[in-house]
């Protein structure tokens, strides 16, 4: 099992309450949130256990779904959803670090 995926457990985790507060204001926006960041964790599952170019796929799709949810968590900022949040920001940009080296091999 890959170490990045506690990481990205503990990020879903972390989500959870910013979500709550983002769903009172934007509901479309709350419900994307949760879908990209499940996605990660997700894609990143099912490309451990997965070989060859499937294994890219999905990481490269773990991948993609991590700059979402780090897209949509500033969407939130800017919108005044949520206030920004510095741990989780750079526990999302560890995970796209780790998965663009994933990707990269």
């Amino acid at each position: 099992m890959l170490r990045i995926y506690s990481v990205v457990l503990e990020v879903v985790e972390q989500l959870q309450p910013a979500l709550r507060r983002i769903e009172v204001k934007d509901r479309d926006l709350a419900r994307q949130l949760r879908r990209c960041s499940s996605s990660i964790a997700l894609n990143l599952a099912e490309g451990m256990y997965s070989g060859g170019r499937n294994r890219q796929a999905r990481y490269h799709s773990a991948l993609g779904s991590a700059r979402e949810t780090l897209g949509c968590l500033e969407v939130a900022v800017v919108s005044s959803h949520v206030n920004q949040d510095g741990a989780l920001h750079d526990r999302l940009d560890r995970i796209v670090g780790t998965l663009v080296k994933l990707v990269a091999k």
